[in-house]
């Protein structure tokens, strides 16, 4: 196998430093085919054109190796599962995964990913990562098991055009739940025809239900904690978890989001959504800094208006109170398969994709935050996407998700908390049972009330 100047020196020191053999079969016998799997769903069609355009160029680069990419075309719930199954056996694992940062330590405590240490502290360029986006590939053991390649942040999209109609300010920057709800009010009720705020909610989009819509709630309260860190705690039942859903149960219960049957379909957040926030049909969404990723020349729904129809403002926290705002960040991350038979090439194709130049072209692509310093200042991120520096500057306070290997069990639980609310479920009990399996998850002894 002919590898680049890169590629050379990283299978050097890889084949130096790892012992391959009997490290299972990820990728068969053939040690010159690296599998990658990744998820191809809705809006993540940036993250498939981005890995094509890596194989092109590695394949080129390093003639008689072959990339195979293995696209899951599944919601992120169902793509997680997936890939867990395909982890558990060496005949079905993958050498490379694009992998959640919520995940990444229920997949280490299951044996399923291969640290980085050894390969990083070997790749110059790692020290070009900003260093709190390292931590989203670390586990609890304190090894790095994933390569971040973007991050992000949370808050209110707006269409500047209907709050015009509605007689409503362009420079709009709520500063309570409360003004977030009049607001949508009057939008619905000047435009009934329009969806007044859209939060993500129901099975079909797993993660972000709990995360984007659950969290960035609960965060904004006086109670303001899942987990506490210093008691190593769970907080259940919540006060701030119940004023979360009663803001949820406001939104379903007075026609102001979605309907339950369009939150229950797997097309409207895959796709109709975006169509719609395009056609002028969804006047406020909460949502992510990735927006415009749809959106740009490439994206999903091409819209060449965006920057002057959209607008962009901080969540408020509940009452105002400090520090006034709430932004969660997440991220997902490039990992290597406990079972890849082929570690070296693997990690050669994961830092090509990831490289200045990759992680540019990424950034671009899927408007995400940039992770590397010397990518952080080009000048095309905010040629290509001006709202960069606003999502940006929410980096300052945003909070993030526990990594603890209950989490994604814990997660599970909130999205079924949310899910009955949504259909119509009194607050007050979704959130008392919601604790009662939340207890069930990690133990009675590692929770308490908040």
């Amino acid at each position: 196998m002919t590898l680049n100047r890169l590629g050379r020196a990283l299978v050097t020191t890889l084949l130096l430093t790892s012992a391959l053999a009997g490290c299972g079969g990820g990728s068969g016998d053939d040690t010159d085919r690296i599998r990658v799997v990744y998820q191809r769903y809705g809006t993540g069609i940036q993250l498939d054109q981005h890995l094509q355009q890596v194989k092109k160029t590695f394949e080129q680069d390093n003639p008689g190796t072959e990339i195979e990419l293995v696209p899951v075309v599944a919601p992120e719930n169902e793509y997680l599962s997936k890939v867990q199954l395909m982890l558990r056996s060496p005949r079905t694992a993958p050498d490379v995964l694009y992998e959640d940062s919520y995940n990444v330590n229920a997949d280490v405590a299951a044996g399923y990913l291969h640290p980085l240490d050894d390969q990083l502290h070997g790749w110059p360029e790692w020290n070009q990562f900003v260093e709190t986006t390292k931590q989203a590939g670390r586990a609890v053991d304190g090894r790095i098991y994933g390569v971040p390649m973007g991050t992000d942040t949370r808050g209110l999209w707006f269409n500047k055009r209907l709050f015009t109609e509605a007689g409503l300010p362009t420079d709009w920057q709520p500063k309570t739940w409360a003004e977030v709800l009049d607001t949508a009010r009057t939008i619905k009720e000047k435009h009934p025809d329009v969806i007044a705020l859209d939060v993500p909610a129901g099975k079909p989009v797993g993660e972000a239900a709990a995360m984007q819509t659950m969290e960035m709630l609960l965060y904004g309260t006086p109670t303001a904690d899942l987990y506490n860190e210093q008691s190593e705690r769970w907080v259940a039942p919540s006060a701030g978890f119940t004023d979360a859903l009663r803001f949820v149960r406001e939104v379903f219960r007075e026609g102001l989001g979605p309907t339950p049957a369009q939150v229950a379909d797997p097309q409207y957040s895959k796709s109709t959504k975006e169509e719609l926030t395009r056609d002028g049909k969804i006047a406020i969404r909460l949502d992510g800094s990735w927006l415009p990723g749809n959106w740009i020349p490439g994206g999903m729904v091409e819209w060449p208006d965006w920057v002057e129809v959209m607008g962009m403002a901080p969540m408020p926290t509940q009452h105002g109170q400090p520090p006034g705002k709430v932004s969660l960040s997440g991220g997902w991350v490039l990992s290597i398969s406990a079972h890849s038979q082929n570690k070296h090439g693997a990690f050669a194709f994961l830092t090509k994709a990831l490289d200045r130049e990759g992680s540019l072209a990424y950034a671009i692509a899927a408007s995400q935050l940039p992770v590397r310093r010397d990518v952080a200042g080009d000048p095309k991120l905010a040629e290509r996407n001006p709202s960069t520096a606003f999502w940006a500057g929410l980096l300052d306070i945003t909070r993030y998700r526990p990594t603890l290997v209950e989490y994604p069990k814990v997660s599970e639980e909130i999205q079924v908390a949310m899910d009955r609310v949504v259909n119509g479920a009194d607050p007050e009990q979704a959130g008392r049972e919601w604790a009662v399996r939340v207890r069930q998850v990690v133990g009675p002894d590692r929770v308490e009330e908040g």
